[in-house]
């Protein structure tokens, strides 16, 4: 039941989370001073309802890893996962070792995340630009559901280990973008994305980055990068009021009356939508406090993903 004066929103999920759990500066502060490192996730997952994992960006993690997480977490917690940084930032989305790069992560133990799996991050770097022709041929590549993935992963290399190559059920599979170059403010970019159903990242930093809020899919992601420096700094309750004002109204399937696009076409209205919101204001501990302080605006509680006293 809702709390008197308030009203739950549609039938979306909202998940508030972190961008990476492992942080030695969050040891004794947001973790007990005497949690071994091998339960931080089990205490940062009954915290908030979603975790950005971060270290597969940085090399192929190993599918009794994804098992171990899996298993750590609640029954409802659900994992982004950020895609490698060999596709995007070394390969850059081009070239014949594109297909073996993406087979293999999806062969590195993805699968094992089953209903936990969320939204697939691909973050781009700063120097990357838009070429209408790779970028398609990108986005096409991508599996949209876990049988596709099962089937891309069997032609894997030998830098597997530990193959992961069935799925427990078809699973639809989410793809978020992150820009980081301004060429990608384009009409045809944004086409793109609504063509193949991947979401544009809303990316919040004080860095030279593109902010822009045109939505592209069926769900919305945010990633909240710190207001002081980039991965530093407190958000203002003002900051999180606004922020929380924003969840509302992509969760109830419309967009903010001010929102920052770049495209001229609105998104189809729609009866809710799931929002994932990651804080990556890690340094000086910030970030796992912001999830809070933002859940509790939303009425977002970590075992219930459901807004429940959503007041607009």
């Amino acid at each position: 039941m809702n709390p008197p004066g308030t009203a739950a929103l549609p039938m979306s999920h909202i998940y508030i989370g972190l961008s990476g759990w492992q942080y030695a500066g969050w040891r004794g502060i947001f973790y007990p001073p005497k949690l071994g490192h091998a339960r931080e996730l089990e205490y940062a997952s009954r915290a908030v309802p979603s975790i950005e994992i971060n270290g597969s960006h940085y090399s192929l993690q190993t599918s009794t890893s994804y098992q171990r997480w899996h298993d750590a977490t609640p029954r409802h917690f659900v994992f982004s996962v950020k895609g490698p940084r060999f596709l995007t930032h070394m390969l850059r989305l081009e070239g014949p070792r594109m297909a073996t790069g993406t087979a293999n992560f999806f062969a590195s133990g993805l699968l094992n995340l089953r209903a936990k799996l969320g939204p697939i991050l691909w973050q781009f770097p700063p120097t990357l630009q838009f070429k209408p022709d790779v970028m398609e041929a990108f986005l096409q590549s991508l599996p949209q559901d876990t049988a596709a993935a099962a089937q891309m992963a069997r032609h894997h290399d030998d830098r597997v280990k530990e193959p992961a190559l069935d799925t427990d059920r078809t699973r639809k599979l989410r793809h978020a973008i992150e820009i980081r170059h301004a060429s990608f403010c384009d009409e045809a970019f944004i086409k793109l994305l609504r063509k193949y159903r991947a979401a544009l990242v809303v990316s919040d930093a004080v860095a030279n980055w593109p902010y822009v809020e045109d939505v592209t899919a069926g769900f919305v992601y945010l990633r909240l990068h710190g207001p002081e420096t980039l991965y530093g700094g407190q958000y203002s309750d003002e900051a999180l009021d606004r922020w929380a004002a924003r969840i509302r109204d992509w969760a109830s399937g419309g967009e903010p009356s001010d929102a920052q696009r770049v495209s001229a076409r609105a998104p189809r209205k729609r009866l809710s939508r799931d929002v994932f919101c990651y804080f990556d204001n890690d340094q000086k501990v910030r970030a796992p406090f912001d999830a809070g302080r933002l859940m509790q605006r939303l009425g977002v509680s970590a075992d219930s993903t459901r807004s429940v006293a959503a007041p607009r």
